[in-house]
């Protein structure tokens, strides 16, 4: 049983690293590589911050803070330079990884003896105060950002991923709206850094090998229930993500429980966003192409 939660408590951290995939992939129609960076980012930030005795919610600004910079360097890489999206997101991936060990000092950051938002007491269980922060936290992202998404910046956001250049014939600056969303993408990956560490109770500078990989498969899950239950308002599509999220890790963790090698997990991670990815093109179940 404590497996399962952890694994849905997991699910939950990862969430708003989910919605930030969905942000650039399906509003944007942009894939941002730059994830696997600018997660270990915000949880390199939490952890340094949190052993220099950092308030946990002064600190979420600051983690916000880094990753929308990270997410805007690919922007400026991609929409000034001219290079094309999946390069400028593996270059700036690259050079996160220098800094987040310069930003770390070492390679791994425990800890177990500093108090972290996870801590702070609502409820006299350590699960639910957990659970409640969590909760919380993405309860927030999806309100601020359903609410972004039909404001007339979100609409210019959308316009931009649904023809680009039909809302430049118009006036619109496009280069600077991909700049912006993929500031805001980025920001909410950093976020699920900042939640994951605070969770895990460490910081690890290989934490965010493959995690893009974890957010397309967590978005293609959510789009399978978006088709199927024709979900046409913004705040249902997010929500449909955090639980693609769940389902994701979910699924994960099943395949612990039944004994395989945690060796191989990378690779069943693979397979299985590899089999999401394939049964809509196969006929098997509907999906927005």
């Amino acid at each position: 049983m404590d497996f399962i939660v952890s694994a849905i408590l997991q699910g939950l951290c990862f969430s708003s690293m989910a919605i930030g995939v969905y942000l650039s992939m399906r509003i944007f129609n942009i894939p941002d590589i730059t994830t696997d960076g600018s997660y270990t980012l915000g949880a390199a930030v939490t952890a340094t911050l949190l052993t220099l005795n950092w308030n946990p919610f002064l600190l979420f600004p600051v983690v916000v803070l880094v990753g929308s910079l990270a997410g805007a360097m690919t922007g400026l890489i991609h929409t000034k330079l001219k290079v094309h999206p999946i390069l400028a997101g593996i270059l700036v991936m690259i050079s996160l990884y220098s800094i987040n060990l310069k930003i770390m000092g070492r390679s791994n950051i425990p800890l177990m003896n500093n108090e972290a938002l996870l801590d702070i007491s609502v409820f006299d269980s350590i699960l639910m105060n957990e659970a409640f922060w969590i909760i919380l936290v993405i309860v927030l992202i999806i309100v601020k950002f359903s609410f972004l998404l039909k404001t007339d910046f979100g609409l210019t956001m959308r316009a931009t991923g649904n023809n680009e250049k039909m809302i430049q014939a118009i006036g619109v600056r496009t280069d600077n709206i991909k700049i912006a969303g993929l500031a805001l993408a980025n920001a909410l990956t950093a976020t699920s850094g900042y939640l994951m560490t605070q969770y895990q109770r460490f910081a690890d500078i290989n934490m965010g090998v493959g995690i893009v990989i974890v957010g397309l498969g967590s978005v293609m899950i959510a789009e399978v229930f978006i088709v199927i239950f024709k979900v046409k308002r913004i705040s249902i599509k997010l929500s449909m993500v955090v639980f693609g999220t769940v389902i994701f890790q979910m699924a994960l963790a099943t395949t612990l429980m039944m004994g395989i090698d945690p060796v191989y997990l990378k690779l069943f991670t693979a397979l299985f966003v590899l089999l999401i990815v394939s049964l809509p093109r196969l006929g098997l179940i509907p999906i927005k192409s």
